[in-house]
């Protein structure tokens, strides 16, 4: 899957947004259309449901049910052939407080990945399970760290690392004697570390091949024990096919999995994990090497959008803060306020008769305003080293200048609490 952070975050948005509607009674819409099929053989079946649906007998079904089938046919019209990952449309009413208050919604998408299946459904909720599938099929690779003491397995998928299996060897330390009784120790050494090898094998067997999407292997430790054992057959087949390389870092164990994943950026650059610490490092280069690039700070950064002067947004995509126009009733200013709560009162005059004309959350407000200003926009898991510092140290917002600017004015009608 090769979507951009910000397109990645939209989609999840949406879907967990399609995932709350419901319809009045079996009249929401999913249509799903693999590449290739044509756009006319389509209409033709839609126009079909359309002649089935004026049979309904509950005359607000069939009413709601026709107007969906309509706009979908309306939608489909402006494709002169199916995209090459196909095509998603899903529309319908959704029920709203009270009957009659049901409100019309279609949401036309490209899927992430090429679909494979053609379906239509008319329900009472949308299905979304084949592209929430999809975006849950993060690409995922193995992480074994070998020394003759202790061994790690783990996997890197998106941003995440998680270690599997820690082993030790129990294989005793240098043997100082000489003469045959050095050799027969050196056997018996040899025979643990065999054991050791055959044993990491047997649980890198048992976890990998079990993990369908497994795009690669990386091999690292401290010492030669690692290319000891891939010189022999510890390792199915099938999974050394899959080693992209061998690297030699300072730690075994559990510290070793979170170095290795570090050290193989060249490896799997393409991966989230690298994505998000590579472009977080970015922006603390600036910070650390004072620059004048690096801008932090709720009003600073909004500043910097409005005027036009950001080139990366950087946002958490657990910044949860919301962003309130409100207008005070009794001295009639208006202004607005980020927080995690309704605002209670007027920043002004203190007066508590406040009407909240408008209520959006921040990261969404922020990503409208940037990307109709042109600027870039990365969101960052917090399941990086490099997102937990973003969130924790600079409250999961900072931005990168196109350049430096002396005097920065900030929004004095945008207050935070």
């Amino acid at each position: 899957m090769n979507m951009s952070s910000l397109a990645q975050y939209r989609t999840k948005r949406l879907l967990e947004e399609l995932e709350k509607k419901r319809g009045r009674g079996t009249e929401l819409i999913s249509l799903y259309i693999p590449s290739g099929r044509q756009v006319g053989d389509i209409m033709s079946v839609l126009r079909d449901e359309y002649s089935t649906a004026s049979n309904i007998k509950d005359r607000t079904t069939r009413h709601h049910v026709l107007d969906a089938l309509t706009v979908v046919m309306q939608r489909l019209k402006l494709f002169k052939k199916i995209p090459e990952n196909g095509l998603i449309i899903f529309a319908g009413y959704i029920s709203g407080d009270a009957p009659g208050k049901e409100k019309m919604e279609v949401h036309v998408l490209e899927p992430p990945e090429k679909l494979r299946t053609y379906l239509y459904r008319c329900d009472s909720r949308f299905h979304i399970e084949i592209l929430k599938e999809m975006l849950s099929t993060e690409e995922v690779y193995g992480l074994i760290v070998i020394e003759r003491g202790e061994a790690a397995i783990g996997i890197l998928k998106g941003p995440t690392i998680d270690v599997l299996k820690v082993l030790t060897s129990g294989i005793p330390g240098k043997h100082r004697s000489g003469g045959q009784s050095a050799r027969r120790f050196e056997r018996i050494i040899e025979q643990l570390a065999h054991e050791f090898y055959k044993r990491i094998g047997e649980y890198a067997n048992r976890i990998f091949l079990k993990i369908p999407n497994l795009k690669g292997i990386i091999v690292g430790g401290p010492g030669p024990s690692k290319e000891e054992f891939l010189e022999k057959d510890y390792l199915h087949y099938e999974l050394k096919k899959k080693v992209l390389g061998v690297l030699d870092i300072g730690y075994g164990g559990e510290i070793g999995i979170y170095e290795l994943a570090k050290k193989s950026s060249k490896l799997i650059e393409s991966t989230e994990y690298h994505r998000e610490r590579t472009i977080v490092q970015k922006f603390l280069y600036h910070v650390s090497r004072d620059t004048g690039l690096a801008l932090y700070g709720f009003l600073e950064v909004i500043a910097a959008l409005k005027h036009g002067l950001l080139k990366t947004l950087l946002i958490s995509e657990d910044l949860k803060k919301k962003i309130y126009e409100v207008k005070c009733m009794n001295c009639s200013a208006t202004f607005k306020y980020i927080s995690d709560h309704n605002p209670r009162q007027c920043v002004k005059c203190g007066s508590e008769n406040i009407d909240i004309i408008e209520e959006k959350q921040l990261i969404d407000w922020l990503i409208n305003y940037a990307v109709n200003n042109n600027v870039n926009v990365e969101i960052i898991s917090s399941k990086t080293e490099e997102g937990q510092e973003l969130l924790k140290s600079f409250n999961g917002l900072a931005g990168i200048l196109r350049y430096k600017v002396p005097n920065l004015t900030v929004d004095e009608e945008i207050w935070i609490e």
